[in-house]
């Protein structure tokens, strides 16, 4: 059986999903860069690389994902068995480090630039991409039937706006910032709440203080870091109503599994064909 090359790997964002895909990629043992944003906005922080933009290194399961100033420091981290993480949000290195996938794992429901003289293969996660035009595929990512297909003609899903159903709610359990201000954390990731109860405050540039109360019952899966600078409507939260679930806000979900998978898919035949 013939050993694949590696191929150079780029992955856009590192939030849950993002870093699902990672993951993946990481234990099929491929090596892949990761470049976010200098102030990376993801809720669910346990389970996303983009925290080592804060913290200098972040573990998510048994992955390690360690920030690097530059591209020369890529292949040390690679060598430890951890993951790189850049912080690239306009993707500038893509020259120098010629790539031969690129992965848009942003979730930013619209293209940030991302197109197919980037990479030799280029893959996109959920709506804003036209397969076939902006990137070669698309891996929808709206739950249901269709999660993880791959798309190689047209779009994945429109954004609905509305979450996916788990445990009977939808819109109910994502949490949106009630005002602009800075938001200060009152109950964090793993906390059971209960409904209308205080789980973190706003503090506006007037010193007006704004209470965020639960909208349901269950487990806090997803707060955004303290001090994070909040706009009005902007996600801050999400809250699990199945209470004995409390492993899933330290674990990667489903859902990045599934669209995990298909990414692999692609990017292992990319590798058998470039042997």
């Amino acid at each position: 059986m013939q050993k694949m090359r590696k191929p150079k790997i780029i992955v856009r964002g590192g939030g849950d999903l993002a870093t699902g895909v990672i993951h993946r990629l990481w234990s099929a043992g491929f090596a892949p860069l990761v470049l976010e944003c200098r102030y990376p906005a993801a809720i669910r922080r346990q389970v996303a690389l983009c925290e080592a933009v804060y913290q200098g290194k972040t573990v998510v399961e048994d992955m390690t994902g360690v920030l690097i100033r530059n591209l020369d420091e890529a292949a040390a981290v690679w060598d430890k068995g951890a993951v790189p993480v850049l912080v690239d949000e306009d993707a500038s290195c893509v020259n120098a480090f010629a790539p031969d996938i690129l992965i848009d794992a942003i979730i930013a429901k619209r293209n940030l630039g991302t197109h197919k003289n980037m990479a030799a293969l280029t893959i996109a996660l959920g709506p804003g991409f036209a397969a076939g035009l902006d990137v070669d595929a698309v891996v929808e990512t709206k739950r249901g039937h269709n999660l993880g297909r791959i798309i190689r003609q047209g779009y994945a899903a429109p954004n609905s706006g509305v979450p996916g159903n788990i445990g009977g709610y939808t819109k109910e359990r994502v949490l949106h910032a009630p005002c602009a201000g800075t938001l200060h954390i009152v109950q964090d990731i793993g906390a059971v709440v209960e409904k209308e109860q205080l789980i973190a405050e706003i503090t506006g540039a007037d010193g007006r203080v704004t209470p965020v109360l639960a909208t349901l019952s269950g487990i806090i899966r997803g707060m955004i870091r303290e001090g994070y600078p909040v706009t009005e409507g902007f996600k801050i939260a999400d809250i699990d109503p199945r209470r004995e679930e409390l492993a899933n806000c330290f674990t990667i979900s489903d859902k990045a599994r599934c669209i995990a998978g298909s990414v692999l898919e692609l990017v292992s035949a990319y590798a058998r064909g470039h042997e």
